[in-house]
């Protein structure tokens, strides 16, 4: 019987070891030096499924999806609360690239938090703010401040409704004094009320009206004042 020569692998056995310690699938606890832990799925040797991180420094943990090594589509990122050892929620929502991206709700505090759209980590698109001395804002962000059209609802119950621009009002706009049953609408430039009018509005129901209701101010044509001081405030604007 002739003698069938078996040919030498020409993968070294280091390559072979290698890739036998490469995690993945489902895993038990991965322990860091630092003691870090991750306890989930992976591909590659990279995150990759469902699973939990835990940062012993930092105090935090993540429990969500991860994608080639970073959070990636739903999860929950929690701190540990010093002072019960009881995690606290921080974030619950979407993820992206390792930053919070789609829908998500952050909790600052106990009486502050913000539900909305996120983008490469910051408030984008449409969002409401619930801020701890009890002030709500509900409309459009932009890299973290308000931006486009949004409503700030002061906890006095004034409010004001129109257009913002880089975390100030900025653009037409009207301010509901309902405290003081008056109405003023006008234009806004940087945060500062430009031009407009003052108007009563809900004085019969307002917590501390004016004395006298304003008298009616009668002009043949309200538009064309209202442009010429647009006019004005932007030829200003221009000199400065």
């Amino acid at each position: 019987m002739p003698f069938k020569k078996i040919p030498k692998t020409t993968v070294p056995l280091v390559k072979v070891w290698e890739h036998k310690a490469q995690k993945c699938g489902l895993l038990h606890s991965v322990y860091a030096v630092n003691g870090d832990k991750y306890t989930g799925e992976w591909l590659d040797n990279k995150k990759h499924g469902k699973g939990t991180q835990v940062w012993k420094k930092a105090g935090t943990i993540y429990d969500g999806d991860w994608k080639n090594g970073k959070r990636d589509g739903y999860g929950t990122l929690s701190h540990m609360d010093s002072t019960t050892d009881d995690y606290i929620r921080l974030y619950c929502g979407g993820w992206k690239n390792d930053k919070k991206d789609g829908f998500g709700t952050h909790f600052y505090s106990q009486t502050s938090w913000y539900e909305g759209e996120w983008l490469e980590g910051q408030r984008s698109g449409w969002g409401r703010m619930y801020y701890s001395n009890g002030d709500v804002y509900e409309g459009e962000w932009l890299e973290d401040k308000h931006h486009g059209q949004g409503m700030l609802r002061f906890a006095d119950d004034n409010r004001y409704e129109g257009c913002w621009k880089q975390g100030k009002k900025h653009g037409p706009g009207k301010f509901f004094f309902l405290n003081k049953g008056q109405l003023y609408e006008g234009v806004w430039k940087d945060g500062v009320a430009k031009y407009g009018t003052v108007s009563d509005f809900g004085r019969k129901e307002a917590s501390s009206p004016t004395t006298y209701p304003l008298p009616k101010v009668c002009l043949k044509d309200m538009n064309a004042v209202l442009m010429d001081s647009s006019a004005l405030v932007e030829e200003h604007s221009d000199g400065a």
